[in-house]
């Protein structure tokens, strides 16, 4: 079985992540946090007279690289590449990659160790990408293709109004990907 899972979101804690960017940026403005979060575009939680503090967040340089990770998230990618299960790291660059891209591989390194470089995909569109399964914060997912994976939410405050999908955490992968036992 391969599985693609997102980083953002997934294995890296972007909501906490951007909350402490947040506080150390602009200690006078009020941040929303993670648990009241209803989109999944962090910006669209801000009026539009404080987006370009959001951007300024989530572009400065050392953001991505600094992300802190997901509990669980290390250690269910071992347990299902220990099951057989072929792994991949899915994830969508900012469009203003200069920071994004090279932050995202260096957090692969540093978190889940050199040997998972080879499994990082990095594109604009995870249709065109071949799985089983791809489990991805993110309530909607287009792109130029049909996709091939079924798609697994990664439980989050933001996603909750979604119904249509099987949803997981690192805490209930195991029952939710293998629900007759692994």
């Amino acid at each position: 079985m391969r599985i693609l899972v997102d980083m953002d979101g997934v294995l890296a804690d972007f909501e906490r992540g951007f909350e402490e960017a947040w506080q150390a940026a602009y200690p006078d403005l009020p941040v929303v946090p993670a648990a009241q979060r209803r989109h999944q575009l962090v910006q669209d939680e801000y009026p539009p007279e404080l987006r370009a503090h959001v951007h300024a967040v989530f572009h400065a340089p050392g953001f991505f690289r600094a992300l802190p990770p997901v509990p669980g998230g290390r250690g269910a990618l071992e347990a299902l590449l220990a099951l057989g299960c072929d792994v991949r790291l899915c994830t969508t660059p900012l469009l203003d990659f200069r920071h994004c891209v090279v932050e995202k591989y260096e957090w692969v390194e540093r978190e889940l160790g050199p040997a998972w470089l080879d499994r990082l995909i990095l594109t604009r569109d995870k249709t065109i990408i071949r799985a089983d399964v791809l489990i991805d914060d993110r309530p909607q997912l287009d792109g130029a293709d049909t996709p091939t994976w079924e798609h697994i939410l990664y439980d989050q405050p933001y996603n909750r109004a979604d119904r249509g999908k099987r949803r997981l955490t690192w805490q209930t992968w195991q029952a939710v990907l293998f629900p007759d036992g692994a």
